[in-house]
């Protein structure tokens, strides 16, 4: 069974000083981040904060345009 679209805790972060965390290395590991990647932080609500590399984030984003794409030319 696949579970990786499942949601799993890695623990705890501090923020720092600076307002700095440190990624899991487990998590960082299956990523593959590495020191300076980029990430897009995103936010919704209170109290929620998510990481996106940018490149996970510009495929997501072309996906998305390509589906409404061929969303709008079925419903012409």
């Amino acid at each position: 069974m696949d579970h990786s679209m499942h949601p799993k805790v890695y623990g705890t972060v501090t923020l720092g000083a600076k307002g700095q965390v440190v990624i899991p290395v487990e998590l960082r590991k299956k990523l593959s981040l590495h020191a300076n990647d980029k990430m897009v932080v995103l936010s919704k609500g209170r109290g929620m904060i998510g990481l996106v590399p940018v490149e996970e984030f510009n495929r997501f984003l072309t996906e998305i345009s390509m589906l409404r794409e061929a969303f709008e030319a079925k419903t012409k």
